[in-house]
């Protein structure tokens, strides 16, 4: 997935996420989402992760997906510099805390 943004633009950055316990569906929406943006390789540290949200409680096809969402943009959650940025995402569960690599974010 790339998405390309204006460094003027304030919108939501939504990532698709499936969740599943035993096979069978789960609703991740109670859980805590985090977002990171990160240019070049690695993976994010304490710093680097912002506040995230769901967007909405139910899920959405294809795939019964549910939406994990980030505000970017001037006076957003964050705001970022042209340039292309890894999208990254934590959602907090217990036991498991997944830290998934979504795509891509240019910033233009």
């Amino acid at each position: 997935m790339t998405i390309t943004q204006s460094a003027a633009s304030l919108q939501y950055v939504q990532a698709s996420v499936i969740a599943t316990v035993g096979g069978n569906p789960l609703n991740p929406t109670g859980d805590v989402v985090q977002f990171a943006f990160l240019t070049g390789s690695g993976t994010p540290t304490g710093p680097d992760w912002k506040a995230g949200s769901w967007d909405g409680t139910q899920p959405r096809p294809p795939g019964n997906a549910y939406l994990a969402q980030c505000l970017v943009g001037p006076g957003g959650t964050v705001t970022l510099t042209p340039g292309t940025y890894t999208i990254w995402i934590k959602i907090m569960d217990s036991p498991e805390i997944p830290v998934i690599n979504v795509g891509l974010l240019t910033i233009t």
